[in-house]
């Protein structure tokens, strides 16, 4: 086993050497590539963690929503969140040691753990967590500004009025300030999400648009350092010993770009791979969660997210309501459930899924019913049905496009006539974020503990359901979801979130929820430590992870 994984590391390091060599612009490695490799020889290769990566256009992690490993891994924030015994969320203590919040609740002073560094050797300072909140808001392709939009003078910011964040005041080389428009009681959970990963500021800027694609130039405060990144092939990352949370507990992680399901099973079983996501190899899934032999290596946990179908609101037909509701009636989702996971989840039906703080259990149950639906459609002048194109991201995983394949006949079973297209997911992200995919599906995983990582993101104001391919049009609801996020009594707030939620997904019908589920993995028997944080993913906790030796 260590030879097959030792033999597809090596065959990483080899194509670096080559293309640096013959001048290839299809590895996105520096020019200080023969520095990366010498400081390889330190390491055991065989003994990193080996999983498997979607590969990214970038990991540029205030630019993207949906490639975060590299900043749970590489890089830090500010505060870490889990669950206590209770499920209720707890803030911990990360870059900042401590903090203080104002009995108004709009100013937070944040203390940095001193001598952090960055992995080139670089001190953290207040002033790298400023320069990181205010690139945030101003990098052209910023995906994530609702993070901090909330810090006094974000939008001027944000708009080009000024250059600097009015709420954000240095009081010291480790201590700093914020002042933030309203109470929100949200607001420390908001900054544990990977896009509010802490960058080092001389070498961001240096960087440019190196940045998040050259491993030379992105460096963290984390567990891990990128060494090697080859197009199509993976990334090769390093300890970081002098980590100031520790050195982590194996030597490295090899990052393979594998997308074959089939492909992926053989690899695991071959001993090439340590943590099989089971999302990751289609109807194999069953064989590895029913076959004797891996028992004792499973791992499960819930998923705190949902997936969902998104429906966009400025394409006609879609902006007649009962045309959506139709939609919504006329799929089996417990069939959907049954078929492509063997009912290994939840049907949800509103915008909060189980496991979350806020989920409303007495949400009614969207029915299924294609009478009615049809009667619907006719209602709305769709007697006839309509052509219908719904959208799949080319990255996206194989239990994805079997959604759209398998409510296709439901739709035109009611007259909807729906074609399933896969797009490469440049374009696809491209399309979804300008407002342009008419219906597609996803799922969407909690980056916090809070309803207003579902409800504000998706529906907060009309940047961000644009953004999502929504155009979710109601400006009044848009405008109750901003002053929910200021009620400082919890139980009024979530009320208040849940009301919303009916008003959207019962009334307005303004996406599908499909289902939340659980969460299953199988390890490699070299593997030692598996756990999962609080919304079900592992990938945060590579490094509390170790590869024993099989000798």
């Amino acid at each position: 086993m260590k030879k097959n994984i030792l033999n597809k590391a090596m065959a990483c390091l080899l194509m670096t050497v080559l293309v640096v060599v013959n001048g290839s612009c299809g590895v996105k490695t520096p020019g200080s590539n023969a520095n990366n490799q010498s400081e390889l020889k330190s390491y055991d290769i065989s003994k990193f963690l080996v999983g498997v990566e979607d590969e990214p256009d970038t990991v540029d992690f205030q630019c993207t929503s949906i490639h975060y490993t590299i900043a749970q891994n590489v890089f830090d924030r500010l505060v870490d969140m889990e669950n206590d015994d209770n499920g209720e969320m707890v803030i911990l203590p990360a870059l900042a040691r401590s903090w203080e919040v104002s009995e108004d609740g709009r100013v937070y002073t944040f203390h940095l753990q001193e001598g952090v560094k960055f992995s080139n050797g670089k001190p953290l300072t207040a002033s790298d967590v400023q320069y990181t909140f205010e690139r945030l808001l101003t990098h052209p392709d910023s995906c994530n500004k609702d993070i901090v939009d909330i810090i006094v003078g974000a939008a001027a910011l944000e708009s080009g009025e000024t250059d600097h964040l009015e709420g954000f005041h240095l009081l010291g080389d480790l201590d700093f300030a914020i002042t933030i428009e309203e109470p929100f009681e949200a607001f420390l959970a908001c900054l544990t999400m990977p896009g509010a990963s802490i960058l080092d500021q001389e070498t961001t800027e240096e960087a440019g648009e190196r940045f998040g694609k050259d491993p030379h130039w992105t460096v963290g405060t984390g567990s891990f350092v990128i060494r090697t990144w080859n197009s199509g092939e993976g990334m090769l990352l390093t300890a970081n010993r002098e980590c100031w949370k520790g050195a982590p507990k194996c030597e490295g992680l090899n990052l393979l770009y594998v997308n074959d399901a089939q492909e992926i099973r053989r690899m695991f079983e071959r001993g090439e791979i340590d943590v099989l996501d089971l999302d990751e190899v289609g109807n194999s899934a069953e064989f590895f969660l029913h076959g004797s032999e891996y028992q004792d290596r499973l791992f499960s946990v819930p998923r705190i997210g949902i997936t969902y179908i998104a429906i966009n609101e400025s394409i006609e037909p879609l902006d007649d309501v009962n045309v959506r509701k139709a939609m919504q009636m006329a799929l089996n989702r417990p069939m959907l459930l049954a078929a492509i996971y063997s009912g290994r989840g939840n049907i949800e039906n509103g915008i909060f899924p189980r496991g979350l703080y806020g989920h409303n259990p007495d949400l009614p149950q969207i029915p299924y019913d294609p009478e009615a639906a049809k009667e619907l459609l006719e209602k709305a002048g769709y007697r006839d049905g309509f052509d219908l194109t719904v959208s799949v991201n080319s990255s996206s995983t194989r239990w994805e496009l079997a959604v759209l394949q398998m409510a296709a006949p439901m739709w035109e079973a009611i007259g909807i006539r729906t074609k399933v297209e896969v797009i490469d997911e440049s374009d696809f992200m491209s399309r979804r974020k300008s407002g342009e995919l008419a219906c597609y599906t996803a799922q969407w995983m909690a980056d916090f503990n809070d309803p207003d990582n579902f409800i504000y993101t998706f529906f907060g104001n009309s940047h961000n359901t644009t953004f999502r391919s929504l155009c979710y049009p109601r400006e009044d609801v848009m405008s109750r979801i901003q002053k929910a996020r200021t009620i400082s009594d919890s139980k009024e707030r979530i009320r208040e979130y849940q009301d919303l939620e009916r008003i959207i997904v019962q009334e307005d019908a303004a996406w599908i929820p499909l289902y939340s589920r659980m969460r299953y993995y199988v390890t490699s028997k070299r593997l030692r430590g598996i756990q999962a944080s609080w919304n079900g993913s592992v990938k945060n906790k590579y490094s509390e992870m170790s590869i024993i030796s099989e000798d």
